[in-house]
Formats: structure tokens, C-alpha cells, sequence
């Protein structure tokens, strides 16, 4: 399986915590194959609003939540 990664954001009430404020309206970027694509979207996506405190992007590793057991390498 590939190492799946999810990027997302949307608006925290908190930029220290990732308590997003309303899940309807989260920015759902994309999933990609590698770490590298999802930072490569994670940085264009989070450059674009970087004078916006309360906006947060990050990438989720699907792989972690999907298969827990495996190994990292």
C-alpha cells in the first residue's frame, strides 16, 4: 500500500491546537503518494494565507490511521 497523506485546513480558534472551528467549511487539498507531494501542497496552500492566524494547514498520514502495525520504513 502506499503511504497515503491527507492536506487540509481550515480555521482554529486556537493556531497552538488544531481545533478546527467548523468542519463543513475545512479545505480538503488533496491526497498524495508521498510525503514530499503532500509538503509540496501543504506549503503552496499554507503560503497563501500565511497573514491569516486563525488559518491552519496540515498534512495526516492516512497510512498511520489505516494500518497502525506497519513499520515507518
Amino acid at each position: 500500500m502506499p503511504k497515503l497523506h491527507l492536506v487540509m485546513g481550515g480555521r482554529v480558534s486556537d493556531p497552538q491546537t488544531l481545533d478546527f472551528i467548523d468542519l463543513q467549511k475545512m479545505d480538503l487539498v488533496g491526497v498524495y503518494p508521498s510525503y514530499d507531494e503532500a509538503a509540496d501542497a501543504w506549503r503552496s496552500r499554507a503560503h497563501k494565507t500565511v497573514d491569516d492566524a486563525q488559518m491552519k494547514y496540515v498534512i495526516v498520514h492516512l497510512h498511520k490511521l489505516l494500518e497502525p502495525d506497519l513499520p515507518d520504513g
